[in-house]
């Protein structure tokens, strides 16, 4: 006959599931946001606060949301969540681009495929169903962000293309039409002849190339009497440039070097006894190329010895009649080539500054399609990417051409067409970097912002210390127009407040559609004739809108405030949304709109492969949400470092799942351990167990980490620190020790007490903690114990943690008896795999140490510590075979049998059990507890 103890144990219970099941709890927790409005709440409690505004780079509205989309918007939320829960007020309002060429690709394409031109459509219709498209994706990706448990201000985000929006745009832009900053200028720009536009740098990829190089003789006509009858000699990736060649340029302190061929290989374009002139430490490599097998110097010298050298175009007497003057520039180097670099000032940016400052001629060659203008000889009518082997067949045959061959090369390409670009000489709106001194203003806003990584700042001061003006004007039809008058007979900007308040009001009540849709002189007024002015036609620059969104978002909203403190998004962005916004907002305010900016790398697969649809490795956010919810998704974004690439696999996702499964045991142990707290059992920390103490202290160290990791925005840290805290404090020591104090200890007893105010500390820290990471599960955690209509985790900040709590004495005691548990357990382990015994509590070790040990661990209860029914300690030298471990010295363990019986309620094996006159199968402290209860039946 025995008695069942089980009902008498204070076993957990709760109705928190170890099973998650998020994809299908996520969408309740949603929708009960929704209803109770918890944003709104949100800002209600955090009226007068602190505010930290985190303003959001704005995604493109066309299509649904990739890996890279759903990485950065996770990890904004996370970081405002954890703001918020810091006791701030971080108001976070999301927006979009929807402006620009992607979406009106997608309208040409419709209208392709439905047999209609384009430019047959009235360009306000077309821009109404770009409008339209954008509307749709918008609503399509707002659903999908909310999905990931992303919290803000969903029902009124900011639109580039609302209308308040583009009036705001509108104003930055005269800003600078009024300051001087904004000018027309002709000059190189990339441009892509398929998308008929100037593009900007941010809108340029490099993709490898295989170009036609050739090697051109340019015939000596003014110069010293030793180049007579000498040619120099230049080397060019792009034939179809040779038109718009205008002039040469040398490097002024390069030792150049006159030769004349003595001997050439067979096939060799070049001529015994002709003479050219190249860079000296580049002769070796151009006789290579040209197949030249032998050569004598008959001159050397410095570049500057060109000042006064004059060639003629190697199509002189076939319609290019002008000299080609040799000019001194700085871009010169002895890298590749010939030393000379053939100039075209239309077609590249050194060419333009090199024919700027010598005033050469920078010629229009090139239509928008990418065709030669009709006026230029040879070449008329012709596309420059099909016309390299006829400009050098054209060479050859004029004697010009010494070497034709073919390179592979990194080359601009159109992000959108995926196109080569050329570099084309167009009329376009320019803002300066000089004037006003925006390059000056804009290096000291960088040098003034806060970085993370650092590496950002030097990334973007090299940029912005480099770059050439701002080409803002677009040869487009969607988008925010330049909106300004230039007077035909002056080519002057009109300047006018009185008109620009027009134009503003107008499109803050229409839309930027309204220039297009209204007379001059509805803008002009009575002060001005509309013959006098051109109404200028060109689309902004995207990036010019998305530079402005600081304008209307953080300064026309109270709830918001300018300048933001945060800026965040990929490393891309430094030559776009924070290059953009930096240089709008350093022209029209002086300084960033940012204090801080982060960036984060791009996904990748776990191979660390960009992901393509070529290589079927791309792995959709929807289908990571719905095998294992959104949750799993956000734990990933912050276990990985964002300020390298994340890879990102179904096996990485895994390891978060199971990252995800420790700590929802932790939390479920936690839930089911708090059943029925009562207030009354609180213990003051004064009175608790050392154990108890120590575990306060390490909350006390983590909440001072995770508030520092938050401050600099170390999610990985942050997450790895709670999730070893969980795993390896909690579970793996902590609760695994305290089990049996809060299953078999009376009810109100001090140590189960104190225990279950230690666990009523870890709920209200994990779950704040957990919440602006895993929103879901946390809330759900919350919910649990805290049920109610408007009760919810996400309405809490992170607990204050009492100063009391720090102990840096118990820490550094606590660390040696974790380690002297570490080889006490480490013993039982062999024991139990050799089966000589069957769990810890069958054994009672004898521990040898030394007498500062001894002294350390005098007074702990180790049985209970290293869950044991006795353990005994013994200071000096243990005897041979004794188990150790090699970093824990000066501790030894020799394995025993504990004496007694098995108590059958908690396990332990004492001396004891057997001797109480009631309850003579249990130890005296469970006999104690479990007198006065109603005990089952025995059964035999």
């Amino acid at each position: 006959m025995s008695t069942d103890y089980k009902s008498t144990l204070f076993l957990p219970a709760t109705n928190f599931p170890m099973k998650a099941g998020l994809p299908n709890k996520e969408p309740g927790l949603l929708e009960r946001w929704e209803t109770m409005n918890l944003f709104g709440l949100q800002r209600a409690q955090s009226k007068g606060r602190e505010k930290f505004i985190l303003h959001d780079g704005p995604p493109y509205a066309n299509g649904h949301l990739h890996m890279g989309h759903a990485m950065n918007k996770v990890l904004k939320d996370v970081i405002s969540r954890s703001q918020q829960m810091m006791g701030k007020d971080a108001h976070y309002v999301p927006g979009w681009d929807c402006h620009g060429l992607p979406i009106e690709w997608k309208i040409e394409e419709k209208y392709r495929n439905e047999g209609k031109n384009k430019d047959e459509v009235p360009v306000v219709e077309f821009r109404k169903e770009c409008r339209e498209f954008a509307d749709h994706w918008v609503d399509i990706q707002r659903e999908e962000f909310k999905r990931l448990g992303v919290i803000g201000e969903w029902d009124r985000p900011y639109l580039t293309m609302s209308y308040d929006a583009e009036a705001q745009i509108v104003r930055e832009l005269l800003k600078f039409s009024m300051n001087g900053g904004l000018y027309r200028g002709s000059k190189p720009v990339m441009w892509s002849p398929v998308e008929k536009t100037a593009l900007a740098e941010a809108e340029v990829e490099y993709h490898d190339h295989t170009s036609t190089t050739i090697y051109v003789r340019f015939p000596v006509v003014k110069g010293p009497d030793a180049f007579s009858g000498a040619t120099i000699l230049i080397w060019t990736t792009t034939p179809w440039t040779m038109p718009g060649n205008r002039a040469i340029s040398y490097g002024h302190d390069i030792d150049y070097v006159g030769v004349e061929v003595t001997a050439v290989e067979e096939g060799s374009l070049a001529v015994v006894g002709e003479k050219f002139l190249v860079a000296e430490a580049l002769l070796e490599d151009v006789q290579k190329e040209a197949g030249i097998s032998a050569c004598t110097p008959f001159w050397t010298g410095k570049g500057s010895e060109f000042a006064e050298v004059v060639c003629q175009h190697p199509f002189h007497g076939k319609g290019y009649e002008f000299d080609v003057p040799l000019l001194d520039g700085d871009h010169v180097t002895t890298d590749a080539g010939t030393g000379f670099v053939h100039t075209a000032p239309g077609h590249g940016q050194e060419d333009y500054e090199v024919g700027k400052k010598f005033g050469i001629e920078i010629p229009q060659t090139v239509d928008e399609d990418g065709t030669f203008y009709k006026h230029v000889p040879l070449f008329a009518g012709e596309h420059v990417y099909k016309c390299n082997d006829h400009v050098a067949d054209e060479l050859e045959a004029v004697g010009a051409l010494m070497k034709r061959g073919k390179i592979k090369h990194s080359y601009p390409h159109s992000w959108r067409s995926k196109a080569p670009l050329i570099f084309r000489n167009t009329s376009q709106w320019f803002i300066s970097m000089e004037t006003n001194n925006l390059r000056e203003i804009a290096l000291k806003a960088i040098d003034d912002t806060k970085w993370y990584p650092k590496s950002g700042h030097r990334r973007l001061y090299s940029m912005v210390e480099n770059r050439p003006d701002w080409v803002l004007s677009r040869q487009r039809a969607w988008g925010v127009p330049i909106t300004i008058f230039v007077n035909k007979e002056t080519g002057e900007i009109l300047r006018d407040e009185a008109v620009n308040n027009r134009i503003v009001e107008i499109t803050e009540k229409e839309g930027s559609d309204a220039w297009f849709d209204s007379s001059a002189d509805r803008f002009l007024g009575a002060d001005y004739d509309p013959n006098d002015y051109e109404m200028i036609m060109d689309i902004l620059d995207v990036w010019f809108d998305s530079g402005s969104t600081h304008a209307f978002t953080l300064e026309n909203r109270p709830e918001l405030k300018w300048p933001a403190d945060l800026y965040l998004e990929g490393t891309d962005q430094h030559r776009g949304w924070f290059h953009s916004s930096l240089l709008e907002s350093c022209g029209t305010r002086g300084r960033a709109p940012y204090d801080a900016v982060l960036t984060h790398g791009f996904v990748l697969d776990g191979k660390g492969r960009k992901m393509s649809k070529s290589l079927g490795n791309i792995i959709a956010p929807e289908k990571i949400i719905k095998q294992s919810g959104a949750d799993i998704l956000r734990l990933w974004v912050v276990a990985s470092d964002y300020t390298d690439d994340l890879r990102i696999s179904n096996e990485i996702i895994q390891g978060q799942v199971d990252s995800y499964r420790r700590l929802r045991n932790t939390l479920r142990y936690i839930l089911g351990n708090l059943a029925e707290w009562d207030e009354s059992e609180r213990v003051d920390v004064a009175e608790m167990p050392e154990l108890e103490q120590w575990v306060l202290h390490r909350v006390s160290q983590l909440d001072e980490q995770i508030r520092h990791n938050c401050k600099e925005y170390e999610f990985s840290r942050m997450f790895s620190a709670i999730l070893n805290f969980c795993t390896l404090e909690l579970s793996a020591f902590y609760f695994d020790i305290r089990k049996d104090v809060l299953y078999c200890d009376g009810q109100n007893d001090l140590r189960r007490r104190a225990a279950r105010t230690v666990l009523d500390q870890l709920f209200h820290c994990l779950t704040s903690w957990l919440a602006p990471i895993l929103v879901f599960t946390a809330e759900e955690t919350w919910l649990a114990r805290f049920p109610g209509e408007e009760s919810s985790v996400h309405l809490n900040q992170f607990p204050t943690i009492p100063a009391n709590w720090r102990n840096d004495d118990l820490h550094t005691r606590w660390s040696k008896v974790r380690a002297f548990r570490r080889v006490v357990t480490g013993a039982l382990e062999i024991e139990r795999r050799e089966k000589r015994i069957g769990a810890s509590l069958q054994a009672a070790p004898v521990v040898y140490v030394n007498e500062d040990y001894n002294d350390l661990l005098t007074g702990l209860p180790l049985d209970d510590i290293c869950i044991t029914s006795g353990l005994t300690l013994e200071v000096g030298e243990a005897p041979d075979g004794a188990f150790t471990l090699e970093d824990v010295p000066f501790v030894a363990v020799v394995p025993q049998l504990a004496e007694g019986d098995k108590c059958q309620r908690c396990w332990k094996v004492l001396d004891e059990v057997g001797t109480h006159e009631t309850h003579k199968d249990l130890c005296h402290r469970c006999a104690d507890v479990v007198e006065g209860m109603e005990l089952p039946a025995e059964a035999s």
